[in-house]
This record gives C-alpha cells, structure tokens and sequence, in this order.
C-alpha cells in the first residue's frame, strides 16, 4: 500500500514517501520516516516489510560509512546503487530474502543527478523518473506526461504535488502525506511533509476520544 516517487532534473534529484506504516489492515502511526542519508548528497527511499526495510537500509548505510572509513573516500551513487543491488540479489538466494523496493537518488562530485530503481527481486534500472508501489498505478502517466528535462526544482515539487493529489484522489488507502528529500550538489534539502486533503487519525480532536483510551495511550 505504499508509494515511493522519485524525480530526476538537470542537476538534482527529488524523492518522496509517504508516512503511513501499516500493519494488515490497521494504520501504526502517519509519521513513518522511509528515507535513509546514505551519504551528503545520496538519500535512498524504501518500501516493503517493516523489519526488512529497516535492517537492509541500515545494512547499507552502515557498510558505505565503513567502506569510507577503511578506503579514504565515498562510493559514488552509481557504486552505491550497485552494491545495493548485489547484496540484494545475495539475500534472493537465501533464506531469508529483503522484501522490499527502493528508488536511489544521489549527486556526483560534479553535479551530475542519479536516480536507480530497484525492486525485490534486485532488478535495476537507471531512470528519469520513477515510482514504488500501487500509487505508481496512478502516477506514472502524470510523469510521463509532465516531466521535462530541463525541469527547475520549483516545477519538481510542482509536479510531485500534482503526483501526491493524483494517488490521494484516486487510491483507495488514504496516504495522508508524504515526505521529501531534494538533493543536489550543495547536499540533502528537506522539502517537509506534503499532507493529504483527507482526514487521518491524528487530526481527530482529543475531546472526540474516549477519555478512558487518553488515558491508556
């Protein structure tokens, strides 16, 4: 039920996700944070089982900081995409596979944008733009009809707005709001959260709640 978006201009790269964590049919929390810093200037957005999101984002941003730390200086997006796509093809072959998908975004040293899509099953392809889960259904002709190359930052966040209301109106799940990253060659820029038009758990008034269940949260 999630949705990651990923935007890919001339010298940057936007990445959104929403905020909902979703356990079967019951909503956890809206404020899910899905993007992991794997660098100053590369964020990777995440997608799939809570556990398997968590361990394998920290498995690669932990073993970029090592790789660091041993060789003097940082992966590239291209080398970072690259070892995230083997240690996910290793994990495919064993038992115990990451269920998750991911998109990539990154800036090289000479400003030049990545953006890697990268699914489950650790296929990998780098795109102009790009789309997780089932809001992808709805999204990606608003991309492929939007999208330019010479796009500003101001018409991405545009165009990610125009992306957001399109899943909000049409999607079934409500994904109250959505998180974004803009990265360029200055570094990670938080966008904030774009929220949605309906009405989730947290902005029901306390006076509405049962006092008995105020006072067990």
């Amino acid at each position: 039920m999630e949705c990651l978006i990923g935007i890919c201009g001339k010298d940057f790269v936007v990445v959104a996700s929403d905020n909902l964590a979703a356990h079967s049919i019951i909503a956890i929390k809206h404020d899910a944070q899905k993007q992991f810093e794997l660098g100053d200037k590369m964020v990777m957005a995440v997608s799939g089982d809570a556990g398997d999101m968590s361990n394998y984002a920290e498995y690669i941003q932990k073993n970029l900081k090592l790789y660091e730390m041993v060789h003097g200086y940082k992966l590239t997006p291209n080398a970072a995409a690259n070892f995230s796509r083997k240690v996910m093809a290793q994990s495919l072959r064993s038992r115990g596979p990451y269920m998750v998908n991911l998109l990539l975004a990154g800036v090289e040293d000479d400003g030049t944008p990545s953006l890697y899509f990268m699914d489950y099953l650790a296929s990998m392809v780098k795109e102009k733009f790009a789309a997780h889960g089932y809001g992808s259904f709805f999204i990606l002709s608003t991309l492929d009809r939007y999208y330019k190359d010479d796009m500003t930052k101001e018409e991405a966040v545009d165009l990610l707005k125009l992306c957001i209301r399109e899943v909000q109106s049409r999607f079934i799940v409500n994904l109250n709001a959505f998180s974004a990253k803009i990265i360029d060659k200055d570094g990670i820029t938080n966008v904030g959260d774009i929220p949605a038009s309906g009405t989730v758990h947290k902005d029901v008034p306390k006076e509405a709640i049962h006092p008995e269940l105020i006072a067990r949260a």
